[in-house]
């Protein structure tokens, strides 16, 4: 007589219990660049969350749809050092009078938050409820900047400095050019001009980001906090240094080229790597949030840079399959999502063309990436609307349009252009009629968000861990 005892099922069961168990935290980087939107990512994230089950629209996220998903809490931040990510800040901001965005990361913050829902499938250990623990990171993008220097020693990052620099970048940096084309590598450092050219490197590396470049490095000099004025961050790169690797050896302590490198190699150690280590290390899952629509606004040399930016970015962190070891031993980004961000400041039909533009910006790290079997997925998402989807009749033909309320308080109605479907060529940048304005949110007084897509990307990133 066979026993009801289902000693196979028992093992299934025990299996997904442990599995559940040991899934129940999930650090999330949000990442990207300055002015890429990780502020307004994160604040529409933890509202998205808190509001599921209610006003949230989260068809995209099965949890969700099916009722799963009870809410969110935010509970008390394991690093009491940290700052708290200011969400409650944030809110008052896109719900004042006028709304407006909020202010822009200037430090590290964190917040966590406890998920609560119902598994999917029910079991003879399944509990009724499940939580999942969440860690958010957010952090100044001029500081994410720094990673790809971890690749380089001195002489290499000079070069790297100097080799792409066009004509309107090589402009803003003219003070400092003809400041450091005086200098002797091997002449006795003097204090004061290595601070005066330090400043006027930094004053060309501010007029760069505000100009609409990305590739910007160092990133602390862009926004130094408790570092302002230490001698660590009074260096900069050296262009054409006519001296062999023996000589550039052989040169004193005290030398310009010595005292640059030595404070380079300062800045790795005791800046960059242990923001390196601290904070991205430990990461299990990843989205990487891109500006593609305000690089292609600001014209060619911006959008090339943005693109170098990028792939030197993605080199730097450690992607990875994760086992039981691995979590214990060798932490490991085990899922990737890249997102076009300002989706609402194109046209609907122009979302496609805007996620294959933003693969073709990272076509060579999606190709490793892809290889490693590493899993990747490419969106387009607005995490706070901004503006309207519309229509409008112009002889007798229904057109595309969007409307909404400028940075100045002005209400328009506009077609801001066609985006490219693939990495855009001279013809393009010369025809060219893309150009958006910038646009206040819409708020959202005591609902949800409004989004585009953020389903989908909560769904990616966490959906397989609320099944």
């Amino acid at each position: 007589m066979q026993s009801p005892f289902n000693t196979e099922r028992l093992s299934r069961e025990l299996t997904n219990l442990m599995e559940r168990t040991r899934d129940r935290q999930l650090r999330l980087a949000v990442t990207g660049l300055s002015q890429a939107g990780k502020t307004a990512f994160l604040t529409s994230l933890v509202n998205q969350l808190r509001h599921a089950g209610l006003e949230a629209q989260l068809d995209l996220l099965p949890a969700a749809r099916e009722g799963r998903l009870l809410g969110a809490q935010r509970l008390t931040q394991p690093d009491l050092g940290v700052p708290r990510f200011p969400y409650d800040a944030a809110l008052s901001a896109l719900n004042a009078k006028p709304p407006r965005w909020p202010e822009p990361t200037r430090g590290i913050s964190e917040l966590r938050l406890q998920l609560r829902y119902r598994p999917a499938q029910r079991g003879w250990l399944t509990p009724e409820f499940s939580h999942l623990t969440l860690d958010l990171f957010d952090y100044p993008g001029e500081w994410l900047l720094d990673l790809p220097m971890l690749a380089h020693d001195f002489d290499s990052w000079c070069q790297a400095q100097t080799q792409h620099n066009g004509v309107h970048r090589q402009a803003l940096f003219s003070a400092w050019q003809t400041g450091v084309e005086q200098l002797d590598p091997a002449a006795e450092a003097d204090e004061a001009q290595l601070a005066d050219l330090a400043a006027a490197y930094a004053d060309g590396l501010k007029q760069a980001k505000q100009a609409g470049f990305s590739d910007l490095q160092p990133g602390r000099f862009l926004l130094p906090g408790e570092l302002d004025g230490a001698p660590v961050l009074q260096f900069f790169p050296l262009p054409d240094i006519e001296l062999s690797t023996e000589q550039r050896q052989a040169l004193p302590e005290n030398s310009v080229y010595a005292t640059l490198a030595k404070r380079f190699r300062y800045y790795q150690q005791h800046i960059v790597k242990p923001f390196y280590r601290d904070h991205f290390r430990r990461f299990d899952r990843q989205i990487v949030l891109v500006d593609v629509l305000g690089a292609l606004n600001a014209g060619p040399e911006r959008f090339e840079d943005l693109s170098r930016a990028l792939q030197q970015l993605m080199h730097s962190f450690d992607y990875g399959q994760r086992s039981l070891l691995t979590r214990l031993f060798s932490p490991r980004i085990d899922r990737l999502a890249i997102a076009a961000t300002k989706a609402d400041h194109v046209t609907p039909d122009q979302h496609g063309n805007l996620v294959r533009l933003l693969e073709g910006l990272l076509a060579e790290p999606l190709k490793d990436l892809r290889f490693a079997d590493i899993p990747v997925k490419a969106l387009s998402l607005a995490a706070i609307r901004a503006t309207q989807a519309r229509e409008v009749n112009q002889q007798g033909q229904r057109l595309a349009a969007l409307y909404g309320t400028t940075l100045e308080g002005e209400e328009v109605l506009i077609y801001p252009g066609d985006v490219p479907a693939r990495l855009p060529d001279e013809h393009f940048w010369q025809q060219q009629g893309f150009d958006f304005p910038h646009f206040r949110p819409m708020g959202s007084s005591h609902e949800a968000l409004a989004h585009i897509r953020m389903d989908a990307a909560i769904d990616w990133l966490l959906g397989d861990k609320l099944a």
